[in-house]
């Protein structure tokens, strides 16, 4: 009976070892990325030369596959290749039309960002809190891609990587801070992460468009 008492208790401490040690890993990697993302956003330099005129079509901005929209996207992965043209989100060609290399036509018309804007709301619900996210990781050198296949809206590469070379390190759901999640919603954020062994990233938007990141992790008992 004493044995049975003592390997209960040798299980127990073995857990609780094993829970603190996965504790600690996953507080590091946490303070590593809130110490990261509070830092200020610099805003990032587009290196190309010129500018690329492109056409609005819904939920979509179509370029064609040459001059400035190739070497944005060779550079930077700006869109995605699309037989003969390039395929902008419509995060991404509003985020070149603000800088100022992307002019974007509707009925061949030159469109404002105040213009775009209104159109993509209408085109694309929660578009501005979409943007306000895609726009600040952007400004921080990472390349933020859609991720409606793996169930979220953004799916994000570490710095330095680009589609194609490695996996994304994580997936994000942009949220205003008014909004609310069910215990269901969370879990199955935190279920789609897991499955597609991704971090997950909560982007809490406030009415000033500023973002305040929360990393979410399982951690096994």
């Amino acid at each position: 009976m004493a044995k049975k008492k003592t390997d209960v208790l040798k299980q127990i401490e073995e857990a609780v070892t094993e829970f603190e040690k996965d504790a600690k890993t996953a507080y590091k990697e946490a303070k590593e990325i809130f110490d990261e993302m509070k830092a200020p956003a610099k805003e990032e330099k587009i290196d190309v030369e010129g500018k690329s005129t492109a056409v609005f079509s819904g939920k979509h901005v179509i370029a064609p596959n040459e001059g400035a929209s190739r070497s944005m996207y060779d550079k930077s992965r700006f869109g995605a290749l699309a037989e003969n043209k390039i395929q902008y989100s419509l995060h991404e060609a509003l985020y070149l039309l603000e800088k100022g290399k992307l002019d974007v036509l509707d009925n061949k018309k030159k469109m404002s960002a105040d213009d775009f804007i209104s159109k993509a709301s209408k085109s694309e619900s929660g578009f501005s809190i979409r943007y306000a996210v895609f726009k600040e990781l952007r400004s921080r050198g990472y390349i933020v891609k859609t991720a409606l296949k793996f169930g979220a809206d953004f799916r994000v590469y570490d710095r330095g990587i680009k589609p194609g070379e490695d996996h994304a390190k994580w997936i994000v759901y942009p949220v205003h801070e008014g909004e609310s999640l069910t215990w269901y919603e969370f879990s199955a954020k935190n279920r789609v992460a897991h499955s597609t062994k991704k971090r997950l990233l909560l982007g809490i938007v406030d009415d000033e468009n500023a973002v305040t990141y929360y990393e979410c992790k399982w951690i096994r008992p």
